[in-house]
């Protein structure tokens, strides 16, 4: 139905690679010095930590700050939050808080779909729950997310969680007020190969022809209300991972739905490699969050 996670699985060695999108040297006009805190736990799971870190501007303020989750790629089986430091980096210095997060991984027939999803919901209530200690805004809080972090952006931006395995986080709201969608899937009923459908089929525990509500649930097209945030779409012209019409498809349904949504196209792949895409990418979702989070 897509050709996203063979192709995202083909480019994941056992470590981050030395450059994503969210990598990148990002320029900023506030070099301004951050403070860090790596491997906050979030939750647990299993029996084993969920874990952020937080990046948030050094200098100190009497107001609250606008906060952004990042999400990242890999196919939902690789990767972690330690491939979003040079975004975390770039928001922080902006003046965001920027929590980029780990979540659960698929490995074989253990944490299928909608684990993920749980898990990054769970951590934007876990922020709320905690926006006081850390000077955020609870009310303006947004997400990025790339590849197949981008689709669990997404739909940060469009549902709340029904995951309840924390009492103590029952009354906040796991939506995001904005959404950066950098080269996401976001139906995974089109657009087919062999290859994606065997993967899918395992990742979603049941093939489309007889499991299609599941296939749906996961897809953001078939999320998008008029009450959905706004989004910034970035996709690049020759991704051969995640065909950009999948792009234009959620562009099209939340432009349809009244969404406020800006759809940028990137003469790159899947992975932006030109100096360009990159500080595109970067100004754009200044920009977009400058806007819809202050």
């Amino acid at each position: 139905m897509l050709g996203i996670a063979p192709g995202i699985q083909s480019q994941a060695p056992a470590t981050a690679p030395s450059q994503t999108p969210a990598q990148i040297p990002a320029p900023s006009t506030e070099n301004a010095p951050i403070v860090t805190q790596p491997d906050v736990t979030y939750g647990t799971a299993g029996g084993h930590p969920l874990l952020l870190d937080i990046y948030q501007p050094a200098a100190s303020t009497s107001s609250l700050r606008p906060a952004v989750v990042l999400i990242h790629g890999g196919g939902w089986t690789s990767f972690d939050k330690t491939t979003m430091h040079g975004m975390a980096t770039f928001l922080a210095r902006s003046g965001f808080v920027a929590f980029s997060v780990d979540y659960r991984l698929m490995h074989g027939t253990e944490n299928l779909w909608p684990i993920q999803l749980q898990d990054v919901q769970h951590a934007v209530r876990w922020i709320r729950a905690n926006a006081a200690k850390y000077g955020v805004d609870p009310d303006h809080i947004g997400a990025f997310g790339h590849s197949s972090g981008a689709q669990l952006a997404a739909l940060l931006g469009m549902e709340e969680t029904h995951e309840t395995s924390d009492p103590a986080l029952a009354k906040y709201s796991s939506r995001v007020q904005a959404v950066v969608d950098v080269s996401g899937p976001a139906d995974f009923t089109t657009h087919g190969d062999s290859d994606a459908d065997i993967f899918l089929t395992a990742f979603f525990g049941g093939d489309y022809v007889h499991h299609p509500a599941i296939w749906q649930d996961a897809s953001p097209v078939f999320h998008v209300s008029k009450n959905s945030s706004p989004f910034l779409i970035v996709h690049g012209t020759h991704d051969e991972n995640v065909p950009i019409s999948q792009a234009q498809e959620l562009a099209d349904r939340l432009k349809q739905a009244g969404v406020p949504v800006k759809f940028v196209k990137v003469e790159d792949a899947h992975t932006f490699q030109t100096p360009e895409a990159r500080k595109l990418l970067v100004v754009e979702t200044q920009t977009f969050f400058n806007q819809y989070l202050r």
